[in-house]
């Protein structure tokens, strides 16, 4: 990504009296959502590919991950009715959407397609009087771990193929259960609190 500056970008703006930009949003961190939600209340998460979405769902108490279905993907408006079904169906409060990074940290073009499906789903569920904390989660070893398993499990391939992305929705979610589960370090705390909460990026 190029780094900019917001405030000579702004100046510019004045300048030549174009509207300024809105600042970059900031993606939560596991410990600000968990500081967001209820002390009960299940999170859903999301394994976005191009054709399927894996998604899987934890327990009220925010423990352990259960992958639940599989979608095909065909309208997205169809896609996301199902998804406001399941919020509503298992009492959802947040949803985590594995984000595929690079293996060198940077994101690449499935990264903005992935944050652009949350920009729409957050779009629907809000139209649909559903209002969610969403949040990214590091999705880049998940895919490859959920096969090694299989894998390692005698699965077939075309067992894996059927399961893979229900799986790595699990996996993706686990990881930040886990993430939200424990404290962050001291100096990733006092940073945050530095900062202020975020601005709601739904």
């Amino acid at each position: 990504m190029t780094n900019r500056n917001p405030a000579s970008e702004a100046d510019s703006g004045a300048d030549s009296g174009a509207p300024s930009k809105a600042p970059p949003k900031v993606d939560l961190t596991p410990w600000q959502l968990a500081r967001m939600l209820p002390a009960k209340g299940r999170i859903m998460g999301l394994d976005v590919g191009t054709k399927t979405v894996g998604i899987a769902v934890s327990d009220e108490l925010r423990r352990v991950a259960t992958p639940i279905e599989l979608i095909r993907r065909t309208k997205f408006r169809v896609d996301a009715a199902r998804m406001a079904e399941i919020v509503r169906e298992r009492g959802v409060v947040a949803v985590v959407l594995g984000l595929p990074v690079n293996m060198d940290g940077t994101e690449g073009p499935r990264c903005q397609s992935i944050r652009q499906f949350r920009e729409n789903l957050a779009q629907f569920l809000t139209a649909d009087g559903i209002d969610l904390p969403m949040m990214f989660w590091d999705e880049r070893w998940s895919t490859a771990a959920v096969q090694r398993y299989m894998i390692d499990a005698d699965m077939s391939r075309k067992r894996r193929a059927e399961l893979v992305d229900k799986a790595a929705a699990g996996y993706i979610l686990d990881g930040a259960l886990d993430a939200m589960n424990r404290p962050p370090p001291i100096w990733a705390r006092e940073e945050e609190e530095d900062a202020g909460e975020p601005a709601d990026e739904r």
